[in-house]
């Protein structure tokens, strides 16, 4: 069958507050100067391995039980070397445990091959994404110039979030190995190698999770004919005490459109009936990544943005391993978060977060998230933000940009995620992070927002509460962290109906800003 082709409409959600015309830059976004500083955020920090009490001012409810476990690079250097991208840096799992309206606070390194190696030697040892490992002075010469010529290993560095398979808990990043963790100490425990139970050669960070804990995921799989892109499957339950991804399968493959040029994603869409994978212009060449190495140069040299190139959703039943002959095309997008998926009257609703251009991978260099003053604002003015837009399989844009657009979208995921919703939650980006919270009502057409001058909101987790009746009934949790000395970092809880602050736990330590993190309610 011939490729559908999708529209974009001219609906559009008003902010809530007065929106006044603003200048545009060449991206046809709103152009901001004087940023503030946020170098301090992207520092090298120290953990804390014992629990430590915060100061809670506010409110913090008591049905709240339960730890936010956070998951970001928290380390960016081993001695005089030092990481070039954001996405570098060595993973920090942090846990804020809420009991009783009282939160405690700590913090571990993940103890990682790569963590471990690297601080052995006090260099940088094994290649990140942004970063290639240099040959080992110690070395002779003949052998320093042979390891030129080795593959980049993959990181086990489990920067990126935390997931759960089989009910444990696991951080994960995009390659094929993650750590199980201790979700109560954060201790590390066993390192797990998708390779050693399917065929594929990584894995997402951000699985989806059935109500009855089936586990879908997607990984690419690389061989001498090229590239796969493969739907994974994961069974709810273990079998003993000690198994990992035992009983996990491959559901279907699904062929690029060019084999040696995959594309690049970070995550994938699921209804109830459906996974949905977003083909998108973010190609991977994979002879540059897999010379990375000889060429002195990191694994970020090979993925690029391709503006020429459609989008194509892909359409999987996840009951039959079947893909739909029918693919759906839009124009270049770039996309690293769904918000959900659903299927209503004969149709698929799939609402993400998207920009018009995906370079930005790219530009999350650490050198560029220290700047300040007028190259701090240039970064950030020739950088395209994301929008949240809705596919029926035509295309819905909420009109966002008096908040630079959205990104880290939360719904609540235990009971809407593949089904019909009216809220979701997510970051406002008036800087190169996240600097506001915003609540959107798709019914309303309402945005709500939490701001405040200076401080920087993560990820927003929703929490329901016990006895919850509405879609919007709980707290949102988010780790709020500032650049400026003289303020403190703190745990903030929201009423998730309002947005109104109940709440905050000060912690009296420094912590970086991450990226994803979870809930982890207390049995």
């Amino acid at each position: 069958m011939p490729p559908v082709k999708l529209e974009v409409s001219d609906a559009t959600i008003t902010p809530s507050s007065d929106a006044k015309p603003k200048q545009l830059n060449k991206c046809n976004q709103l152009e901001l100067k004087g940023l503030e500083s946020i170098a301090p955020l992207v520092r090298s920090v120290e953990e804390t391995p014992e629990p430590i009490a915060t100061e809670v001012c506010g409110t913090i409810p008591t049905w709240i039980r339960g730890s936010l476990l956070r998951n970001g690079p928290g380390k960016f250097e081993f001695g005089n070397q030092h990481y070039n991208h954001w996405f570098d840096g060595m993973a920090m799992l942090h846990q804020f445990k809420i009991e009783d309206g009282k939160v405690t606070y700590r913090s571990r390194f993940l103890q990682s091959d790569a963590y471990k190696k690297n601080s052995e030697r006090d260099r940088i040892m094994v290649s990140e994404f942004g970063t290639v490992a240099m040959p080992d002075p110690c070395k002779n010469f003949f052998l320093r110039f042979l390891s030129r010529f080795e593959m980049i290993e993959a990181t086990d560095n489990a920067s990126v979030s935390f997931v759960k398979y089989k009910g444990d808990c696991f951080v994960s990043t995009e390659t094929n190995y993650m750590y199980r963790v201790d979700p109560e100490s954060l201790e590390t425990q066993n390192k797990v190698d998708w390779t050693k139970f399917i065929a594929v050669n990584m894995a997402t960070a951000h699985p989806h999770t059935e109500p009855d804990g089936t586990t879908y995921n997607m990984g690419n799989s690389y061989g001498r004919k090229g590239a796969l892109y493969n739907i994974i499957k994961v069974p709810p339950m273990k079998n003993n005490p000690e198994e990992t991804l035992e009983g996990a399968k491959v559901l279907c493959s699904i062929v690029p459109a060019d084999k040696a040029r995959p594309s690049y994603y970070h995550s994938f869409a699921m209804s109830e009936n459906y996974v949905v994978f977003i083909e998108q212009p973010i190609k991977m060449d994979l002879l540059k990544i897999v010379t990375a190495k000889l060429r002195g140069k990191g694994i970020s040299e090979g993925v690029y943005w391709d503006p020429k190139q459609d989008t194509v959703f892909h359409l999987v039943d996840k009951h039959t391993g079947q893909t739909s002959s029918v693919k759906f095309h839009t124009k270049a997008l770039s996309v690293f978060h769904q918000i959900n998926a659903f299927e209503e009257d004969g149709f698929l609703m799939l609402d993400m977060c998207c920009s018009d251009n995906g370079e930005a991978i790219n530009n999350y260099l650490i050198q560029n998230l220290r700047k300040s003053g007028e190259a701090l604002d240039q970064v950030y003015n020739t950088m395209y933000r994301a929008f949240p837009r809705r596919f029926v399989l035509f295309c819905y844009l909420y009109d966002l940009y008096e908040y630079g657009g959205l990104e880290f979208p939360q719904i609540n995921y235990s009971k809407f995620n593949t089904r019909p919703y009216r809220y979701f939650y997510g970051c406002g980006f008036r800087h190169l992070v996240g600097d506001s919270l915003l609540k959107i009502d798709l019914e309303g057409k309402k945005v709500k927002v939490w701001y405040q001058k200076g401080l920087f909101p993560s990820e927003p987790v929703f929490v329901p509460s016990p006895e919850a009746v509405e879609e919007d009934d709980g707290v949102i949790l988010s780790v709020v962290v500032t650049p400026t000395e003289d303020k403190s970092t703190f745990l903030l809880v929201l009423d998730a109906k309002t947005l109104e602050e109940l709440g905050r736990a000060e912690v009296p330590v420094n912590i970086p800003y991450g990226f994803h993190g979870t809930f982890n309610p207390t049995a």
